[in-house]
């Protein structure tokens, strides 16, 4: 067992604070002293071309037997972890490698119609790993829970612990608008609040920092290529996350999910997954698959379902809050929306099967357009809210 190396001045500090104060206050002092550490952890010039030191391993080390880091982190999903089943033989083709083919609807359910162009059609012809694939971080090691996921998209990381949860769902939304050529619908929010357009890097522009003000300067030139498209989604990631994207986002009720849609803590943990599929049956019922990155920064994999583990479909009747998934568990108000992906602008009727009588003609999906990016909510704390708030708390405690 490693000795715990203590500082006795810290020691009779902390003592003369519990003495004099209690508990109560001593516990919210060093609440205080840890957001301000935080705070200053994540400044920093955020044009360095040195990017953040990955996480270190050390935790997923110590952890028990048979437990992951999402129990670590979040402790409210240990009930959670799901056993090691796989899918219905009627909901799954490992021959399959997108997930339109890999993974089926549930029996009665069709996919909602997708153009070519949409988020949710780029989402199902996305290239899956090989049936049965480990999720990986990205260092090449496998988690230690393998049962949580029931599929793995092949979207490459890189070897440094950057891209975790928020940062793959932001990378899914950039990779679709690459896609498509929309790429000044490429930008995203930093934590601090600046907003990092693609098309400005694309032109040669690196961000310069000069106290509190960070701007653009164009150093480099200007390069198109996928190369340095990957260079930009880095910064990205280095400096955004969670936070930064609730921020960015609203909230959305239920019977309007649609691919794209997340369910979002923002926070330092915090988490979200993505909604990737969407389908519906003769009687306008829904159901979602969702998928997530992790930290440490590992593999997009496709989550299994807590309340049945053979079907990895989240259906619209079991989505409450709080909602269960296999490493987080999302509160009332975490279901947000990002962007207005469209999805069946074609308007394309859902087609079940005869023995299903439906009488159905068309699809219960309203037809969606993009008008530019959703109206913004309050969001969680940012960064400087949580900075400001420990300061003025330690400030008042200094008085007294």
């Amino acid at each position: 067992m490693k000795a715990i190396k203590t500082n006795p001045t810290s020691g009779r500090m902390a003592l003369s604070l519990y003495r004099k104060h209690g508990a109560r206050t001593l516990a919210l002092l060093l609440m205080a002293v840890f957001a301000l550490t935080a705070c200053t952890k994540a400044k920093g010039p955020l044009d360095s071309k040195e990017q953040p030191a990955p996480a270190s391993d050390q935790a997923r080390a110590d952890l028990p037997a048979g437990e992951d880091a999402a129990s670590a982190i979040n402790p409210s999903n240990k009930g959670n972890n799901i056993a090691d089943t796989d899918p219905a033989p009627s909901l799954l083709s490992p021959e399959g490698d997108t997930l339109e083919t890999r993974i089926l609807p549930p029996a009665g359910y069709v996919r909602v119609p997708s153009d070519e162009a949409e988020l949710a059609a780029f989402l199902r012809n996305f290239p899956l790993k090989k049936d049965g694939s480990k999720v990986l971080l990205y260092n090449g090691d496998a988690i230690r829970n393998q049962k949580n996921h029931v599929a793995v998209f092949d979207l490459p990381l890189e070897d440094r612990d950057l891209q975790q949860c928020a940062d793959s769902i932001m990378r899914i939304y950039a990779e679709y608008y690459w896609s498509i050529g929309e790429y000044d619908r490429i930008a995203f929010h930093l934590t601090n609040g600046f907003l990092m357009e693609y098309t400005k890097w694309r032109d040669g522009n690196r961000l310069q920092v000069d106290g509190n003000d960070v701007r653009w300067a164009k150093t480099q030139e200007a390069n198109d290529s996928y190369d340095n498209f990957h260079r930009y989604l880095s910064m990205v990631f280095a400096y955004a996350g969670t936070l930064s994207l609730a921020k960015e986002s609203k909230t959305i009720e239920v019977q309007d999910i649609r691919p794209g849609d997340m369910f979002l803590q923002g926070g330092s943990p915090g988490h979200c997954v993505l909604i990737v599929d969407i389908a519906e049956d003769a009687n306008g019922n829904r159901c979602f698959l969702l998928a997530q990155g992790y930290m440490p920064a590992q593999d997009f994999h496709v989550l299994k379902n807590p309340l049945h583990p053979e079907d990895p479909w989240y259906y619209s009747s079991e989505i409450t809050f709080p909602l269960n998934t296999p490493s987080w568990t999302f509160q009332e108000g975490s279901l947000m929306r990002w962007g207005e992906f469209p999805l069946n602008e074609s308007e394309e009727s859902l087609v079940f099967p005869a023995s299903l009588n439906s009488g159905k003609s068309s699809s219960t999906i309203s037809v969606m357009s993009y008008e530019g990016k959703t109206e913004k909510n309050e969001g969680p704390l940012t960064y400087q809210d949580t900075c400001s708030l420990a300061k003025q708390v330690l400030s008042s405690w200094y008085r007294q």
